[in-house]
């Protein structure tokens, strides 16, 4: 079977990533790919060396990133379409441009040009080199796990080229997406599940998982940081502002993660947030934490499904929860994680955990096996072989 596995990047990641790796940009397709996945962020390579293990041919495409999908697109052979030339500058430019110092003026008279097609991306757009990698791997199955960012349109237009279409999404639905290519979704979400199923769509529950190879990249680490939250904080996560801020009043937790600048100066958290921390970085900072607590956002309801999950417990930090009706099938609550109902709750088991370290240890490490175990990605793709088949 021939995988075709659909990614995309945060803006703001792929940003740094390149900003990080100055040269990356001039390099051959292959080592951006790997140096993109030793990042180790989001699902990095996970599933497609999953489905390899299998015995299965996979890839896994970050669709978004420009810099890399033109460098795959020279490198095999695809002459770059012919780009609109400029047109003149409007009349208003140029008598503006006269009013400003030269370098403003060079700006304005650029901005007014109109270059088609519109990417600046060598004149192809993401879509058409997108379009380009499946022609060429001819896939029997594409799993696009960016449902909200790679819409119908675009996988319509791949149909003749493609076996099977799975979508995979446990983020917030997109709008106006008809999903009427799409043979079979799957979710960790079990209530996604239940809405593909009503809308007439083969569904199926496939949960989320750590990969092992994380913990020989990271290697072994102090717990140095007693308490950790990693994720979003915004406005936009009501519950989760809630709990953080009571956390911050109430525990030494030091929470990373994106949306702190832009919380408000009144909140007690900003004094807490050590910023983001993405792929690697997330990893260590799990890794050297004694003590992580993990928060749902709303469209989960009341359902465990989220990565941090398999994030905390493969990195060996005691887990601390949301109580959700199915943790119990994900993890032994008491025994692998620990799980809370309220913010007080999560802040006195907090503390109990800072002064019984053996206890935390022994959750700790059981929940740790549990995932190395049964939540890894050679299981998960395991999973998706049969269902594919």
């Amino acid at each position: 079977m021939r995988v075709f596995i659909i990614n995309t990047d945060y803006p703001a990641f792929l940003r740094r990533f390149y900003a990080d790796h100055p040269l990356l940009g001039s390099a051959s397709y292959a080592e951006q790919t790997a140096t993109r996945n030793d990042s180790l962020f989001g699902v990095f390579d996970a599933y497609s060396v999953g489905f390899r293990h299998s015995g299965h041919e996979a890839i896994e495409v970050h669709a978004n990133n420009g810099t890399m999908q033109t460098t795959w697109m020279k490198e095999n052979g695809y002459a770059p379409p012919r780009v609109t030339a400029r047109s003149k500058p409007s009349l208003w430019a140029r008598a503006a441009s006269r009013l400003l110092p030269k370098g403003k003026a060079r700006q304005l008279i650029d901005s007014s040009f109109t270059l088609r097609p519109a990417t600046p991306i060598e004149g192809w757009s993401l879509a058409e080199m997108l379009l380009e990698q499946v022609k060429a791997f001819r896939p029997d199955i594409v799993l696009n796990q960016s449902v909200s960012e790679v819409g119908s349109d675009l996988l319509l237009k791949m149909k003749p080229y493609v076996g099977k279409f799975v979508g995979q999404i446990a983020s917030p639905l997109p709008d106006n997406e008809s999903y009427a290519p799409y043979d079979m979704m799957i979710s960790s979400l079990p209530n996604f599940v239940d809405y593909f199923r009503q809308k007439g769509i083969p569904a199926h529950l496939n949960r989320l998982g750590f990969d092992p190879r994380v913990l020989q990249k990271i290697g072994r680490l102090e717990r140095s940081i007693d308490v950790s939250f990693v994720g979003s904080v915004s406005q936009a996560h009501a519950d989760r502002m809630a709990l953080l801020e009571y956390l911050t009043r109430n525990t030494d937790i030091a929470i990373w993660g994106g949306g702190g600048d832009q919380l408000s100066n009144a909140s007690p958290i900003p004094p807490r947030h050590r910023g983001e921390a993405w792929g690697a970085d997330m990893f260590r900072i799990l890794g050297s934490s004694k003590i992580t607590v993990n928060n749902h956002i709303g469209i989960a309801e009341n359902f465990a499904n989220n990565m941090r999950l398999y994030e905390a417990t493969g990195m060996g930090a005691l887990l601390v929860t949301d109580r959700k009706s199915n943790i119990a099938e994900i993890f032994e609550p008491g025994r692998e994680v620990v799980c809370y109902e309220s913010a007080e709750e999560c802040a006195e088991l907090i503390r109990f955990y800072q002064r019984n370290d053996h206890e935390r240890e022994r959750i700790a490490q059981a929940g740790q096996r549990r995932t190395l175990n049964e939540h890894n990605y050679n299981i998960r793709t395991q999973e998706l072989s049969k269902l594919f088949a």
